[in-house]
């Protein structure tokens, strides 16, 4: 059997230690998969006395990142310790310039400078992967990158940060507000140190422009995609959108157009009997649409020790086995500078809003949405609140543009309680 392939793993948090144990635990079954053994050579993490859940006594020990990432007993340098700067990125610059392989699980360091990464990788003909970045134990860039490289691909999208999914679902099920649901999410463990990466929708985007670069051969760019968080929306939203056969959920969608590439990440409805809208709790579900394939839909865990250390390792095994590809799918030189384009595809609108309770209002509003261009499919008004009237109206397809056009409008009629509330539909 061929040498041993070593690992140096930077990183001993849920997902270092779930590496750890599939190592320790599938050793036989490893090296008959990938034709040799792997075996981790040392270790690297701030505290090296802190309990952990695994036996490391047989691994070395660096404190610093970058001594693990250029010790002559590393093949491959595996980065779990999260941040788009500082050690992570140092850590593996250091490594690419060492000669190592890397995998990593940083969806931020890649959708921050994967570009440069991967052609410092590419120049020293060592290899980036990074599966469990993105959609936790769902193999996506495999997919990607290996089983639909022959197809030119239309349009990508899914749901891919499993704590809005638990927030959104959770208010649904059991009928309560944002605010109770996010604090529970916080007792659970769920969230982010900053929870505004989760919420906000920023660990999705960096999913989802990753994604973006190998579906359309561009570079990444995190920094075009249009990002709205789930803070918005209330448990009328939730309720509403149910009676009208929807369910909300925080939506990435990125689609290559004539004017640019497209990347969205924000809440959106879906049809409450489609797959995405049968998605519970924290899966992940990623959507992928190919001009011969048709459409693929990919469900799992996007997140926990045992799915994540899963697609690591998935990476690692594949490198045992002599597999190499660039890191985004094509020669990192090759990739396109993407244009970006505000998302102008017209969908059907959600639009939520409070009227004065008097002859001609509704009737007010629907003269706006038409001056705008809109016309309407559905309509609801629910329960009087005093002087005010709650609707709620379901329009044909229509742009973002005519939308914000619309709610300018309504601003006008001088019937118009608060502020409205607007979602895309998005066909699935």
């Amino acid at each position: 059997m061929a040498a041993p392939l070593r690992l140096g793993l930077a990183g001993l948090g849920t997902v270092g230690i779930g590496v750890v144990k599939i190592v320790q635990n599938h050793a036989g079954l490893i090296a008959a998969r990938a034709g040799r053994p792997v075996v981790i050579t040392a270790v690297s993490a701030r505290d090296k006395s802190k309990a952990r859940d695994a036996d490391l006594s047989a691994y070395g020990w660096e404190a610093d990142p970058v001594a693990l990432a250029q010790r002559a007993d590393v093949d491959v340098f595996i980065e779990v310790m999260g941040g788009h700067d500082g050690p992570a990125k140092a850590a593996t610059e250091a490594a690419i310039a060492a000669g190592k392989d890397v995998v990593t699980a940083n969806k931020a360091l890649l959708a921050h400078h994967g570009q440069a990464l991967a052609e410092a990788a590419e120049a020293a003909g060592r290899v980036i992967r990074f599966e469990a970045a993105v959609a936790g134990g769902i193999p996506v860039i495999k997919a990607l990158t290996e089983g639909l490289a022959g197809n030119g691909m239309r349009r990508v999208m899914g749901v891919m940060n499993g704590t809005c999914n638990y927030i959104l679902t959770r208010m649904q099920s059991a009928g309560l507000p944002y605010a109770e649901v996010f604090e529970e999410a916080r007792q659970l463990g769920y969230l982010e140190a900053d929870p505004n990466l989760d919420v906000g929708g920023i660990d999705a985007g960096h999913k989802l422009s990753l994604l973006a670069a190998i579906a359309f051969g561009t570079r990444v760019s995190f920094d075009a995609v249009e990002l709205e968080g789930i803070g918005a929306i209330s448990i009328d939203d939730i309720r509403h959108a149910a009676d009208m056969g929807f369910r909300i959920k925080l939506l990435g969608v990125a689609q290559m157009t004539g004017r640019g590439l497209e990347q969205r990440m924000t809440p959106c409805l879906v049809p409450a009997d489609s797959p995405l809208g049968q998605l519970q709790g924290g899966t992940n579900m990623v959507v992928l649409e190919g001009d011969s394939v048709g459409q693929i839909v990919l469900r799992g865990a996007g997140a926990g020790m045992g799915p994540t250390a899963s697609a690591v390792m998935g990476d690692v095994i594949d490198l045992a086995r002599g597999i190499r590809l660039p890191t985004f799918g094509q020669p990192a030189t090759t990739l396109a500078s993407p244009v970006a384009a505000r998302v102008a595809t017209a969908a059907p609108w959600y639009l939520r809003m409070t009227l004065l309770d008097k002859p001609g209002a509704l009737a007010k509003i629907a003269t706006a949405l038409g001056d705008a261009g809109i016309s309407i499919d559905r309509m609801r008004q629910y329960g009087h609140e005093g002087a005010h009237a709650p609707v709620l109206i379901v329009t044909h397809k229509a742009t973002g543009a005519d939308v914000d056009d619309a709610i300018a409008r309504f601003a006008s009629t001088g019937v118009l309680v608060g502020d409205p509330v607007a979602i895309r539909i998005e066909e699935v």
